[in-house]
């Protein structure tokens, strides 16, 4: 009980850290775009406002949001579960009750999760049927947040940086090769190093935005790859590195993609024939 409570206090505390960092991203970029024209300034703070929201609630409802608990099965007493009823249970030790193929127990949330992928630590949840789906639109979100977060920064940054001394000067000496690459390199260093101690804070902040955005975005975006791989070949991950070879019935298949996200009908029937399927749940 503990560990969920402290998982649930660490979820808030990153959601409140992440509002911070939205905050003093706008802040310091906020006098650039205006500089640029109010209407092209208003329209990216609007752009930052969506993709901050949409990011925060799918990051919610993966981190608040049950995993997705298999049926409760009232078993040993007749006819609540009849004969054959549980053919490819299995025993959980710690829940005390049958669970499905599909259903993994969590020790950190106490829990069987059905169609279990992995206990995420920066969710403070598990990643099951429930919320999968919330999770992967969360890494989508995220990656074209840290995408334009950084964009946005390095255009700040570029407008607001002090002018560089002029480091090719002393490159006209009669070095070639890797000497003048070495020595081009180092001056290039110094005039950045040298520029940089005029920068105001706002240019400190939008730095440390651009380093952090371009970091967490390439290893989302790992994440989300490894995901959508798992999606395509219809399994999970932890049914992928089981010794058992996780779902053997498992079908490589773009119309994984559909039963995932579930497209409704009437928008899959416009996409092409080998995608169209409805969802199916398989327990």
């Amino acid at each position: 009980m503990w560990r969920r409570l402290r998982d649930r206090c660490f979820v808030s505390f990153l959601i409140v850290f992440i509002l911070l960092v939205i905050c003093g991203g706008i802040w310091a970029i906020y006098p650039v775009l205006v500089s640029c024209g109010y209407f092209y300034g208003g329209v990216n703070i609007f752009l930052i406002i969506i993709l901050s929201i949409f990011t925060l609630s799918t990051f919610s409802l993966s981190a608040f949001r049950s995993a997705g608990a298999p049926p409760n099965i009232l078993w040993g007493s007749y006819p609540a579960v009849t004969k054959g009823a549980l053919e490819n249970y299995r025993f959980c030790e710690y829940c005390a009750k049958p669970k499905s193929t599909r259903a993994h127990h969590c020790r950190s949330c106490g829990m069987c999760v059905l169609d279990m992928d992995h206990h995420c630590p920066f969710i403070g949840n598990c990643v099951g049927a429930a919320n999968h789906r919330h999770f992967v639109i969360f890494l989508i979100s995220a990656i074209i947040s840290m995408i334009y977060a950084s964009i946005m920064s390095a255009y700040a940054v570029y407008h607001i940086w002090p002018p560089l001394n002029n480091w090719q000067i002393r490159l006209l000496n009669g070095a070639f090769g890797q000497k003048l690459l070495m020595g081009l390199l180092k001056d290039i260093f110094l005039a950045v190093f040298s520029s940089m101690m005029f920068l105001p804070a706002r240019g400190l902040v939008l730095i440390y935005l651009f380093i952090a955005s371009i970091s967490i975005g390439i290893g989302l975006s790992v994440l989300l790859w490894q995901q959508l791989c798992f999606i395509y070949e219809g399994k999970t991950y932890l049914s992928h590195i089981s010794a058992s070879g996780g779902d053997s019935t498992a079908i490589k298949d773009c119309q994984n993609f559909i039963r995932f996200f579930g497209l409704p009908y009437t928008r899959a029937r416009y996409l092409p024939s080998f995608f169209n399927s409805k969802k199916r749940h398989k327990k």
